[in-house]
């Protein structure tokens, strides 16, 4: 079963001035849906996936994607940050 999900908002917007949020320690431990929806909220200029343990990755830094990590049940397993 796939559990990765993208979501990206459906806004479009220029580049984030460099005061824009980049990482979400408080989003750990908090289910993945709500944590996407949150990090789509405050970055609409980024797409968001959503990573369940073991997923292929394909290496590279880009600063218009931010990768949530879950663990097993659902849940923020470390902090999702831009890149």
């Amino acid at each position: 079963m796939d559990v990765s999900m993208s979501f990206k908002a459906n806004k479009k917007s220029p580049a984030p001035p460099s005061h824009e949020k980049s990482s979400w320690p408080e989003l750990v431990g908090v289910q993945a849906t709500l944590a996407a929806t949150a990090i789509a909220h405050d970055r609409p200029d980024v797409a968001v996936e959503v990573l369940p343990p073991g997923a292929f990755l394909v290496p590279g830094a880009n600063p218009k994607r931010v990768r949530v990590f879950i663990n097993g049940h659902g849940a923020v397993a470390k902090t999702p940050r831009v890149g």
